[in-house]
């Protein structure tokens, strides 16, 4: 092995770990997307019951459905999702697998490319080919052409899991804060935990991403209550003329 500084840039692949990552990171993403969707989905269906009925009854009734329907409904989706990556990331290593049984040559010359184009010299570029080719020539190639790892591939199951416990989760604080806060202050308990909820949520989903916190928490926070001002007025509105 060479160590010739700018051979050892191009071993440290930063594109390839930065990818694996976020892949690991993908139960964590779908988890936290699932408990913010469970908070606002289930919130909105029992304030605008409760503004609509102080019948305990309906809240239940209305609430459980949510929490129930919402959490299959996000698990199924996220497994769709989650499905149609991994089913690509399979066919695009089985290409390449096929590509390096069949015409291993040009695929070397390919990888020698790859890393000339990132700055290398001729020779140098062809030797860090031909000895990560010798090591792992299927790991290199995934690396270089499609940031992907073949032992990385992110696992539908694992969202779909994440989501359905995460929704519920989620949806139980709202269910539970409607049903167990007496009168009056019901409603404006609700609105208050799931507000709060919420910007725990849009925080950790800010962080995984490296984005803004402030910026994440703001929106999440605006279209909870958005949401939850628009059921409330619907509501009101069918309590008020006798509808419901």
């Amino acid at each position: 092995m060479t160590d010739d500084p700018e051979v050892r840039t191009a071993h440290s692949d930063e594109p390839h770990a930065v990818t694996g990552l976020a892949q690991r990171l993908n139960w964590l993403r779908a988890g936290v997307l699932g408990a913010n969707d469970g908070i606002v989905s289930v919130a909105a269906v029992v304030v605008g019951v409760a503004a609509a009925t102080t019948s305990q009854a309906a809240i239940l009734t209305a609430g459980l459905a949510a929490l129930v329907g919402g959490a299959i409904s996000m698990a199924l989706g996220e497994y769709v999702s989650v499905s149609s990556q991994s089913d690509t990331e399979k066919a695009l290593i089985a290409k390449e697998k096929h590509e390096l049984a069949t015409m291993p040559e040009e695929e070397l010359a390919e990888l020698a490319g790859f890393y000339r184009d990132r700055g290398l010299s001729d020779e140098t570029a062809r030797q860090v080919a031909v000895e990560l080719t010798e090591h792992d020539a299927l790991g290199a190639h995934l690396s270089a052409e499609l940031h992907i790892d073949a032992d990385d591939v992110v696992s539908a199951w694992h969202a779909a899991v994440a989501s359905f416990v995460a929704f519920t989760i989620g949806g139980l604080l709202p269910f539970a804060t409607v049903l167990l806060v007496p009168e009056p202050a019901k409603i404006a308990a609700t609105f208050v935990a799931v507000l709060v909820a919420l910007a725990l949520t849009g925080g950790v989903a800010a962080w995984i991403g490296g984005a803004r916190i402030d910026r994440a928490v703001l929106r999440v926070v605006v279209g909870g209550a958005l949401a939850l001002g628009a059921t409330f007025a619907v509501g009101s509105l069918l309590g008020t003329t006798g509808v419901a």
